[in-house]
């Protein structure tokens, strides 16, 4: 009888520890992984802190598919038949842990992926938005206004990295796919941020490399990364921002640069553009890469505004470069376009469509295309549970005749399922 009644005290002082952990999990300085962290950029810069120990948030995500397409090309390469199935379900564990007031820290870990069934860290960083560690107040007016990220993280080039999926994390991303010219990589840096009434600006540095080791001597050059850009909430009806990023890496003559092909995760499309022998786009399906692997500049310009239930999210980027080969710079052109409506009880219901097309020329000196059409709709069940549906319908336009993407297409429906906590 003891052994039982100490059992319950103990599950009793567990699941009330649990219930009270569970009573405020909010964090200082800090992007909700749930439906109030959509449309958020850069994590929000707190003036109040609610800092009084070191607090753990344990989250994590996870993502099932139920994949409905088709593809075809000019038959030089014998595409897979694709059935209408489930996709494997993914999976995302996330570690926040404020270590003083003002300083944070954030780790990533893919539990499951298209590409690696095996659980591997994506990375992690140190956000201070303020230096009270170092002595009270030091420098108190300027951390105001500033925060520096310091790690192996995901770089800040662009705004659509802020509303594409992350392996699991694609409550964010009113749409299953992200884009053509998916932006995304996750090199050791540090970045510095400055935040004063609607105006942002960002400038960073990283050591150029997405696979960390000390065996490429000279052969990588550092990549820096710049943002200046608006972003103001007039009223509670209307809201504009705009930002203008930039990309640049001297030469990486060792695996190249990775700003095109950094999501070691794999697409949301499975298997598409893919032959019965395994070549072609692979775990990145429908994704488009250019190829610029040495002596890269990229920039992005975004806009997006919100007026009401209306909003408008966009991508105008060029980005130019080439192979450690080639002599001469190639150059590639992404446009996209989204608009979205959400209405229903506090937003919880969206319609949408997005528009995305990419140009440029190929290593073997085709110029070429590919165009991506969108229609979506997407449920919050709750805050943090997000059901979608999409058609897509991708082409391939002047490929050469050898090429699997010659004449290609894929078409049809993708249903998500989204939990984010």
């Amino acid at each position: 009888m003891k052994s039982i009644i100490k059992r319950s005290l103990l599950a009793i002082g567990v699941f009330a520890g649990i219930s009270s952990y569970a009573q405020n999990r909010d964090l200082d300085h800090y992007r909700q992984p749930d439906q109030r962290g959509v449309n958020v950029f850069e994590a929000p810069k707190d003036s109040v802190s609610t800092f009084q120990a070191v607090k753990l948030r344990i989250g994590g995500a996870s993502t099932l598919q139920f994949q409905g397409l088709s593809q075809d090309n000019n038959g030089s390469s014998e595409l897979i038949d694709l059935g209408s199935n489930f996709n494997l379900a993914t999976a995302n564990l996330d570690l926040d842990l404020a270590l003083a007031d003002g300083v944070r820290m954030h780790l990533r870990t893919y539990l499951s992926s298209q590409h690696h069934t095996e659980t591997y860290v994506k990375g992690g960083y140190f956000q201070i938005d303020k230096l009270d560690f170092i002595s009270e107040g030091f420098l108190e007016d300027f951390m105001k206004h500033a925060r520096i990220k310091i790690g192996h993280m995901e770089n800040n080039y662009g705004d659509a990295h802020f509303r594409r999926s992350d392996n699991a994390m694609t409550l964010y991303n009113p749409f299953v796919g992200n884009y053509l010219m998916d932006s995304f990589t996750t090199e050791v840096g540090a970045e510095l941020y400055y935040f004063c009434n609607g105006w942002l600006g960002m400038v960073g540095m990283t050591n150029g490399k997405l696979n960390q080791n000390v065996t490429d001597k000279d052969q990588t050059s550092p990549s820096f990364l710049a943002k200046l850009g608006y972003d103001k909430q007039f009223n509670d009806d209307f809201r504009f921002r705009l930002t203008g990023s930039l990309f640049h890496s001297a030469h990486n003559n060792a695996r190249g640069i990775y700003l095109y092909s950094g999501d070691r995760a794999g697409s949301r499309y499975y298997s598409v553009m893919t032959d019965v022998d395994g070549n072609g786009d692979g775990f990145r399906g429908g994704r488009i890469n250019p190829d610029l692997k040495n002596e890269m500049t990229a920039i992005m310009i975004n806009p997006f505004v919100k007026y009401g239930g209306l909003e408008f999210f966009g991508i105008l980027e060029t980005a130019k470069g080439k192979k450690v080969t080639e002599t001469d710079d190639r150059s590639w052109t992404q446009v996209a376009g989204e608009l979205l409506y959400r209405f229903g009880n506090k937003d919880n219901l969206y319609i949408g469509t997005r528009y995305n097309t990419v140009s440029g020329e190929l290593a073997s000196g085709e110029d070429v295309s590919v165009n991506r059409f969108q229609l979506g709709a997407g449920w919050f069940l709750t805050k943090n549970i997000l059901m979608k549906a999409e058609y897509v319908n991708q082409t391939y336009k002047d490929y050469p005749a050898t090429d699997i993407h010659a004449d290609g297409e894929f078409k049809g429906i993708m249903l998500e399922a989204a939990i984010s906590f």
